[in-house]
């Protein structure tokens, strides 16, 4: 082949014998797919690739003297790439050489790598500070992997490779709702991109911002009936706040930067898609790839003047004050506290926001609602007035209408969502509250709640030891796990966790200090933990330890993944509680009165699944080797998962 490109050579077979007369190989030389073929005692090098549908030649074989294509029967003489009768469809041939036994094939020097639009746009999004890629490398995604690549190289990019991109997209949701910050999942045409779609709702309806990016077909099949066809676009128009797919004319640069833009102050979803024709394509020459400077105001919004008034006024009569706090005030909670201690009140917070105050805080009444406990619908009982920071109101948050409330929240559609309030106040948690305590310091009448609030804990303190007592012989109740939690796991542990009775044990009995806990909160999508921690470890593992909980039926969802702790070494570990049966959903059956149906599960050794990996797997079935076991696997330096034995009925 004439090339005005130097050559350069590649060992392709180590040992000519290995490839008899007669047969045909792929090999690799440089980045040059090559069909070696070995025909009349002569070895070959022909482009890998039919001209046709791209079919591997290196798959196929020698039939009367004629390679044949694997994919469609085409022929072509193994030694020239020429097909017979003389059309002109034949295929590139390479230079071979023979020495001491080795084949090398012999292909132009690569030029240096032209940018393209793939790569335009990840260094755009790498620039506006999205540095953590969850997802699966496949045929329509491979122009975009490839500018990831090329990112990672530089040590700008992490990218995880999973098992199933559900769970690349609630790793990214647990990551953001960790850090407040985005991370992206990264999926193929057609299922691939279907996949992220639960997570993907997941950060939607929990208000974190997510990036999904996902590959597609070419642009002019879309709607035909192609393999792998979705419209993308009108797909996700549900999910994504921003969604769009790339064209080989957009302002790519700033349709990323759109993209995140919107993820970053909306919270929510953005998702791009990008067609087989538009991936590889070299990027426009004057286009560069942009930065989020000057792209985002500050957040620092108060609230309209008249209604903040009110809120002075509510707070200044109130005698019986109580701050309810929910997930979006994570990143608020010592000024909160600290105001708290101002109204001697106390604080209490949604299930979702589980360990925003430690519960052995002074102030600290553990979670409202339907996994709670009874000292948080106590004090909202018997309060007078209810300061909500970052909270819904939705029926599973437990905040009751009937008494009088000030709401904060920086989106104004959250504000008196489901039924009015008395104050609603829109703007930033930390500037709102900046302005409150200005207006209220020394003017407030709240008493003092410290004692009533210890006397309360010891009242529910002493009932879960009673609890405690209760044993059987089917397994380990469900707060004896918590309890073990409680003594074992590290102060300033994140902790995923999933959904169903051993989420709402978890949230009854576990009582964080230090920790910070996600979950799937109104989604509530099974299988949510273990991916979720994985976002966690990508985010913070080199800084806290990071665990999850979930039941059998949860990490049956994902439990592939383990192997993906494994690959990258995620020092995570999982405790699993298995009872052998979707408990909640029996529990559901039996309170509308309807026989309990297809709610057992037949389950593997999830200690010896674990084991198989290369992560450590331990089962417990009695009580008195639970603790050392949870310690075991604390101190474990590298992935591990304890399996616990557990009864339905303890819960």
């Amino acid at each position: 082949m004439a090339s005005n490109k130097k050559t350069v050579w590649y060992k392709v077979l180590d040992n000519k014998d290995r490839l008899p007369e007669g047969r045909v190989q792929t090999v690799t030389a440089g980045h040059q797919g090559i069909c070696l073929t070995h025909f009349e005692g002569k070895f070959s090098a022909l482009d890998n690739s039919c001209p046709h549908q791209g079919g591997p030649l290196g798959e196929g074989s020698i039939e009367n003297g004629m390679l044949r294509c694997p994919w469609h029967g085409w022929d072509f003489h193994p030694c020239t790439g020429l097909s017979p009768g003389g059309f002109d469809d034949g295929v590139t041939t390479f230079d071979v050489k023979e020495e001491e036994n080795a084949i090398y094939v012999g292909i132009p020097e690569e030029g240096e790598h032209q940018e393209t639009i793939s790569d335009v746009m990840i260094q755009t999004m790498v620039n506006w500070g999205i540095d953590t890629v969850f997802g699966m490398v496949g045929h329509s995604n491979l122009g975009v992997a490839d500018a990831m690549r090329r990112q990672e190289q530089k040590g700008k990019l992490r990218f995880f490779g999973i098992r199933h991109e559900g769970a690349a997209a609630f790793a990214a949701s647990g990551y953001a709702k960790l850090t407040g910050k985005p991370a992206a999942c990264f999926g193929i045409a057609g299922p691939g991109a279907t996949n992220m779609f639960t997570g993907m709702w997941d950060a939607k309806v929990d208000r974190v911002p997510l990036l999904a990016l996902s590959g597609q077909v070419h642009t002019q099949v879309v709607g035909t009936g192609a393999f792998q066809e979705v419209d993308l676009t009108k797909a996700f128009n549900s999910v994504a706040e921003f969604n769009h797919a790339v064209h080989l004319n957009s302002n790519h640069s700033e349709l990323m930067s759109l993209a995140l833009k919107h993820a970053l102050i909306k919270r929510d979803v953005s998702h791009l898609t990008f067609p087989d024709e538009v991936a590889f394509t070299a990027k426009p020459e004057k286009e560069k790839a942009q930065t989020p400077e000057n792209r985002i105001t500050p957040f620092n919004i108060s609230p309209p003047k008249e209604m903040l008034t009110k809120a002075i006024d509510m707070i200044k009569s109130a005698k019986r004050p109580a701050i309810i706090v929910g997930h979006g005030a994570r990143f608020e909670m010592e000024s909160i506290i600290e105001y708290a201690g101002t109204l001697n009140c106390p604080v209490i917070t949604t299930f979702k926001g589980k360990g925003l105050i430690p519960d052995d805080h002074e102030l600290g009444c553990g979670v409202l609602g339907r996994s709670g406990t009874p000292i948080a619908s106590w004090f909202m009982n018997e309060s007078d007035l209810l300061i909500v920071f970052g909270a819904s109101f939705s029926n599973h948050t437990g905040i009751t209408p009937k008494k009088p409330i000030i709401q904060v929240d920086f989106d104004p559609m959250a504000l008196s969502k489901f039924h009015k309030v008395d104050c609603a106040l829109w703007g930033e948690i930390s500037e709102t509250l900046t302005v409150i305590r200005k207006e209220t310091e020394g003017t407030t009448q709240s008493i003092d709640h410290r004692k009533e609030i210890a006397s309360r804990w010891q009242i529910w303190r002493d009932e879960k030891q009673s609890r405690l007592q209760d044993s059987s012989t089917a397994g380990i109740s469900s707060i004896a796990v918590f309890d073990a939690m409680n003594k074992v796991t590290p102060d300033n542990a994140v902790i995923a966790v999933d959904v169903g009775n051993n989420t709402y044990s978890f949230g009854r009995y576990f009582e964080p200090k230090q920790q910070s806990i996600l979950m799937s909160g109104y989604l509530g999508s099974i299988g949510f933990s273990l991916p979720a921690a994985m976002g966690a470890w990508a985010a913070q593992g080199d800084q806290r330890p990071i665990w999850s909980v979930s039941g059998d039926g949860g990490l049956g969802q994902y439990l592939a993944e383990i192997s993906t702790l494994v690959k990258y070494q995620m020092n995570i570990k999982h405790i699993v509680l298995n009872n052998s049966e979707l408990g909640k959903i029996s529990k559901e059956q039996r309170a509308a009165e309807l026989d309990v149906w297809q709610t057992s599960l037949h389950n593997p050794s999830f200690a010896d699944f674990a084991n198989n990996c290369g992560a450590l797997g331990i089962k417990v079935e009695k009580l008195e080797d639970l603790i050392p076991a949870m310690e075991k696997l604390r101190d474990h330096q590298g992935p591990a998962l304890l399996e616990i034995i557990t009864d339905v009925n303890l819960i």
